[in-house]
């Protein structure tokens, strides 16, 4: 088992600035924003108001009701709050519990590659066995039967999906989800779908989730969370939902390890959907600006060539015409060199070498400072 990439270079930059070296990171998940003010206050709230216990260990019932309206009017999938979510401390959890569910050791998970890091670890912790679906950038990530049909097995269980996926910011095509619904179909697969980037989307894309489609809502567990479209990354509150019989054994698996999430923490979720969604909007328009300013910047750099994503808060840029030895390599140079942090697209697996992943979710100073140094960089390289 390895520690995550992402975590690590998170704790590098941090050593590095308590040493007193200029670090601009670029290479995390996190928002540089503050949790709107109005869900901040409910939670206040709450803590005051002695909103302080455990609390059922599916949810609180008015995040639950909260969380169905929201899927059904949103997402197109209609589900019971009483039997078919399940809220969880952050939407990792989600993901790690939802694995344990539908998956057996020795069983097979198919996880589309480049994909968030930690995909393959949780399936390792179940006892299972993660097998790459690497996706090219040569045609720009698309999932196709073909590449489905080349890794499946008699041992294969489920499906990952990640959508908008980190790090490519590629968004699900409807062709593509009419795909992997028929190949799941086909072969009786488990679908576990990732959407916690799912509002932050850029050019009219529309976010799809496969539990819609025919065929699927009964063997697809979508998770999803706060952190990223609400600036919610420390507040840990996700959630799973899906076909009943699945969703109750995911809460065996939570009340064994963490019991519940925390009670007014729950408070601000249930506000942060039924409440004014002014900010989500807000914050993704500045996104887009914050992604442009990255990808024309990045472009402009010798050897680099970067594709606007479709969503997410990541650019993937491709580097192989900087001659570099690959991604990690790169990365390392460029944070010794110009103090700018990424992630190398190794970390990602199979099709994300020669990339490297920047988070533009990094202030807009912080993104032209970081850009200016690369340049500066880049100028000395070889």
């Amino acid at each position: 088992m390895e520690n995550s990439a992402t975590y690590a270079i998170f704790d590098l930059v941090r050593n590095l600035r308590a040493r007193g070296t200029s670090v601009i990171d670029l290479g995390g998940g996190e928002p540089a924003f503050d949790t709107p003010r109005h869900i901040t206050d409910e939670a206040v709230t709450a803590l005051y108001g002695g909103f302080t216990h455990y609390t059922p260990s599916r949810g609180t019932p008015e995040l639950l009701s909260a969380i169905a309206g929201k899927l059904e009017e949103e997402n197109g999938v209609a589900v019971d709050p009483t039997r078919d979510i399940v809220v969880t401390p952050s939407a990792k959890h989600a993901l790690f519990i939802s694995l344990l569910t539908v998956l057996d050791p020795g069983d097979e998970l198919l996880v589309l590659t480049p994909g968030w890091v930690s995909y393959g670890a949780m399936a390792r912790l179940a006892g299972a066995r993660p097998v790459p679906v690497a996706l090219s950038p040569a045609d720009g990530f698309r999932i196709t039967r073909e590449r489905l049909e080349s890794r499946v097995t008699g041992r294969t269980r489920a499906l990952l999906v990640n959508t908008p996926n980190n790090p490519t910011g590629r968004a699900l095509s409807s062709g593509e989800a009419a795909v992997i619904a028929a190949f799941a179909r086909d072969h009786d697969l488990f679908i576990v779908t990732d959407e916690i980037y799912e509002k932050i989307l850029y050019d009219g894309t529309r976010h799809l989730s496969l539990a819609a489609l025919p065929g699927c809502a009964e063997r697809t567990l979508t998770v999803n969370g706060f952190s990223k479209a609400y600036a919610m990354t420390g507040w840990r509150l996700g959630w799973v939902s899906g076909p009943g019989r699945l969703v109750g054994e995911a809460l065996k698996a939570l009340q064994h390890t963490v019991g519940c999430a925390s009670a007014f923490v729950q408070r601000g979720g249930a506000t942060a959907l039924l409440g004014p969604q002014d900010a989500v909007g807000r914050m993704t328009a500045e996104y887009a600006s914050r992604r442009k300013l990255i990808i024309d910047g990045l472009n402009a750099l010798p050897g680099i060539v970067c594709a606007p994503p479709e969503g997410t808060f990541y650019a993937f840029a491709d580097i192989v015409g900087t001659g570099a030895a690959d991604s990690a390599t790169y990365a390392e140079w460029l944070l010794r060199e110009a103090g700018v942090a990424v992630t190398p697209g190794s970390a990602f697996g199979a099709g994300g070498e020669g990339h490297v992943r920047l988070s533009f979710a990094a202030s807009r100073e912080d993104i032209e400072e970081a850009l200016e140094r690369m340049g500066s960089a880049m100028a000395r390289w070889g």
